[in-house]
């Protein structure tokens, strides 16, 4: 005879119970904060290396690259405008992986939002502005949840690893708007002066999220992702959806034991996710460049899985991991054009603070797991 499943009420306090009988130790704490930190300075600390070896001073590079995002009021708003899109990547990649899922498809998903925002915009221009922008909104959102959607719906029914299809789903929807920015998307202006740039047209003022700030490119775009990231938060530990979600990242066995659904709440986890990757599109399109143009993306999809780590996976502390790594792609280029290093340097700096944040946060999987085996040995031995 088979026992009877326990409801998820009881799941719950069982593990709230758990959660109260061991308080956190502060030196854990305080591991989990300083290792991303570490992981930064060894990544800098490689970087001046690199800079050594080219001819390049790492000291005049590095204040170049912390005054251009910091040390004047257009760095730190172009800074903030940087981070927007990286933050809510981070959120959705936040709520796949605390499903346990993995999505690497936030390029294409930035695409797919970007690409339905701007024919929206279009097509429904003679909208006002009040009820044109919250829908376009909507309809990136839609997009990008859509192209999250057919790899998490592979995966539920057919088992098909979800890190192979979202990276295949990059490489289509790339495809998709290089051949609609190369016919019936691209800017009839362009057509019209036998240039042909790869572009949109204009999107009309009225469809243009507000500025914050004006003259410059501060959006409210910036607002829209802190109030989603606290949303997030929300949504994670005070719903019942949320629950089972996270129940299901921390073990499918256990949630599936208990009642919840599993491949259900993970085909959940990548449609937010590529719903709110697909918001990054819009506020790129709504916001900054106004129209659909090639790049749009800007790497934002992988940066944004590198700031939800170094963010632990937190919605609330993805918002300072993402203002950080938006420094640091603006602060970059102006370490560029102070000290003369190829641009590639650029791109290499980067990569290195992902990779140290990325084996960062391995080693402190691997140390959790350490004391946590440690303290069961403990209460065995007591036992």
């Amino acid at each position: 005879m088979t026992q009877p499943r326990p409801p998820v009420s009881q799941l719950s306090q069982s593990l709230r119970q758990r959660k109260r009988s061991a308080p956190p130790q502060w030196g854990d704490l305080a591991a989990a904060l300083g290792l991303p930190a570490l992981a930064v300075a060894a990544a800098l600390l490689v970087g001046a290396l690199v800079l050594l070896m080219l001819g390049a001073n790492p000291l005049e590079a590095y204040a170049a690259l912390i005054g251009g995002a910091l040390g004047t009021s257009a760095g730190l708003i172009q800074s903030a405008v940087k981070a927007t899109p990286l933050l809510l990547v981070a959120l959705g990649i936040i709520i796949a992986f605390r499903a346990n899922v993995i999505n690497i498809g936030a390029e294409g998903q930035i695409i797919a939002g970007a690409l339905a925002a701007t024919w929206f915009a279009l097509a429904f221009r003679a909208w006002p502005g009040p009820a044109l922008v919250p829908a376009t909104l909507l309809a990136g959102f839609a997009a990008g949840a859509a192209w999250g959607f057919v790899p998490g719906l592979l995966k539920a029914r057919l088992g098909v690893n979800e890190i192979l299809s979202t990276v295949m789903m990059n490489a289509i929807a790339l495809q998709l708007m290089n051949l609609l920015l190369g016919g019936p998307m691209i800017d009839p202006a362009e057509v019209a002066a036998g240039t042909f740039i790869a572009q949109s047209e204009r999107l009309p003022q009225h469809a243009w999220l507000p500025r914050l700030v004006p003259q410059t490119l501060l959006h409210a775009g910036a607002i829209l992702a802190i109030v989603l990231a606290v949303g997030v938060y929300f949504f994670l530990w005070r719903t019942s959806a949320g629950y089972r979600l996270r129940a299901v990242g921390q073990s499918p066995e256990a949630a599936r034991y208990a009642g919840i659904p599993v491949p259900a709440y993970q085909m959940l986890s990548l449609t937010l996710a590529g719903g709110f990757a697909g918001l990054a599109g819009v506020v790129e399109v709504l916001g900054v460049h106004h129209r659909l143009l090639e790049g749009i993306t800007s790497g934002y999809g992988f940066s944004g899985i590198v700031a939800a780590l170094f963010g632990k996976l937190h919605p609330l502390g993805a918002i300072p991991a993402s203002f950080l790594f938006g420094s640091l792609l603006v602060g970059a280029d102006k370490m560029q054009r102070a000290v003369q290093v190829p641009s590639a340097l650029v791109g290499t700096l980067l990569g290195l603070v992902v990779l140290f944040v990325v084996g960062s946060d391995y080693v402190a999987r691997r140390q959790a797991a350490r004391r946590a085996a440690a303290r069961a040995a403990e209460e065995g031995e007591r036992g």
